[in-house]
């Protein structure tokens, strides 16, 4: 079985290998979280390469107009949402396995980075990028699986942290390099895809040959049959579950997409648009800076505070953009700051605190249950902060949203409060 529970049951089965060093001391974070890290850096740097590029690409290569590219995004990210209980499910299943559903969604999404040269069109584009979601749709719970299966509880938040690190590294490096081969190839969108899915690929290789075939729970429960994961409803039965997810859906009801926060930021300081792709590249450093020691702080001060406590960073940002200060330069260094820091505190904090809460044998649909919910959200709050940027502007809408914030705060903060029932207090900190 895996050690999700060791620190709560007596007859939990030893700890996996490979978690001391030589010298006997206990090594930070386990060789297979440094390897999925590796996979995600690489994989980022391919898919960033891709996203840099496309809404330019699809508008001035292709004339998809703006609101057909808005459709397209709309779809892609549904389909990356609701791909994810699949692929939870798929991992946990008998037949599965978290590191086989993983190479699969890798693969699919490598598979689609060239096939962007060959197709032209709204639907065939639309097909191909729905493809490409669906293979990170696959891969999100089995690999989010595979690091808190490998980690024991009280290092869950620092290796989310280390592995959130490395993917924002990727983050930061694809873009650069998609700038560069537009600037240096003569076709350079043609570069870019064909670049772009050679690194998937030795991304699916480095995935393969270094990442454990066997979960601690396959080299630990015998040879005996796997048993079926439970249904979806009845993980949302389990209380500490239900109360995340219904925290994670409503804080993500008030979370503006990055797209709409960026947009504000440059219509507030009145922003050169040469400026506007850089905006991202500033979240990411500060996410990269941030992901790691906010690992160590989740696991120390408690996952679900910390959760908490980065939606304030949140508020913050939204705060500074609202305040009647005037235009500073100063402002888009904070404003980014907090981005970057909201997302610091809460993309693996809140997958460490879910790990937390869902046994062993279901932590791949455990995990895509709340992150769907999360993605869903985030997504319908889309739609209704563009809708009352259109009716009311942009400041009535983001004023919305921070009011809406602090109230699902507070509810969040009642809902993530530890119950009786739950698991041991280490465990729903």
């Amino acid at each position: 079985m895996y050690v999700a529970d060791s620190r709560s049951t007596p007859h939990t089965a030893p700890r996996p290998a490979g978690r001391r060093t030589a010298g006997g001391r206990r090594a930070a974070v386990p060789g297979t979280v440094v390897a999925l890290g590796t996979v995600s850096l690489i994989t980022d740097v391919s898919s960033e390469m891709v996203t840099a590029v496309l809404p330019l690409y699809l508008v001035t290569q292709l004339g998809l107009s703006p609101l057909g590219f808005g459709l397209l995004d709309g779809i892609q990210n549904g389909v990356a949402a609701l791909v994810r209980l699949l692929g939870g499910r798929l991992a946990d299943h008998p037949s599965g396995g978290h590191k086989a559903v993983a190479a699969a969604g890798y693969a699919l999404s490598a598979l689609c980075k060239p096939l962007l040269l060959v197709v032209h069109g709204l639907p065939l584009t639309g097909a191909v990028l729905a493809a490409d979601r669906t293979g990170k749709g696959l891969r999100t719970a089995p690999r989010d699986a595979m690091i808190s299966l490998a980690t024991e509880p009280a290092a869950r938040g620092r290796a989310f942290g280390v592995h959130r690190a490395m993917d924002t590294a990727g983050a930061l490096l694809g873009p650069l390099l998609a700038f560069a081969l537009l600037r240096l190839a003569a076709d350079g969108y043609d570069a870019v895809f064909v670049t772009s899915g050679c690194v998937a690929v030795l991304g699916v290789v480095v995935l393969l040959l270094f990442v454990p075939g066997r979960s601690p729970r396959d080299t630990t429960a015998g040879d005996g049959p796997r048993p079926s994961p439970e249904p979806l409803r009845a993980l949302l039965r389990r209380g500490p579950v239900r109360r995340l997810t219904t925290c994670a859906v409503l804080l993500g009801l008030t979370t503006v997409s990055d797209s709409f926060l960026y947009l504000a930021v440059q219509r507030r300081l009145e922003l050169h648009e040469a400026w506007f792709p850089l905006l991202p590249l500033g979240t990411a450093a500060a996410f990269l800076l941030l992901a790691v020691p906010f690992g160590v702080l989740a696991d120390r001060f408690g996952r679900r505070r910390l959760f908490l406590c980065g939606h304030l960073a949140l508020l913050a940002a939204y705060g500074l953009l609202l305040a009647p200060t005037g235009g500073t330069a100063a402002l888009v260094p904070a404003v980014l700051a907090l981005h970057g820091a909201f997302y610091a505190a809460t993309d693996g904090v809140l997958a460490a605190a879910t790990a937390d809460a869902v046994p062993a044998e279901v932590r791949g649909s455990g995990l895509a249950v709340v992150q769907t919910g999360q993605a869903l959200a985030r997504f319908l709050c889309s739609v209704a902060f563009g809708a009352a940027w259109t009716a009311w502007g942009d400041r009535t809408a983001l004023t919305a949203a921070a009011a809406g914030l602090c109230v699902c705060a507070a509810a969040g903060t009642v809902l993530l409060r530890p119950s009786p029932t739950d698991a041991p207090p280490e465990l729903t900190r």
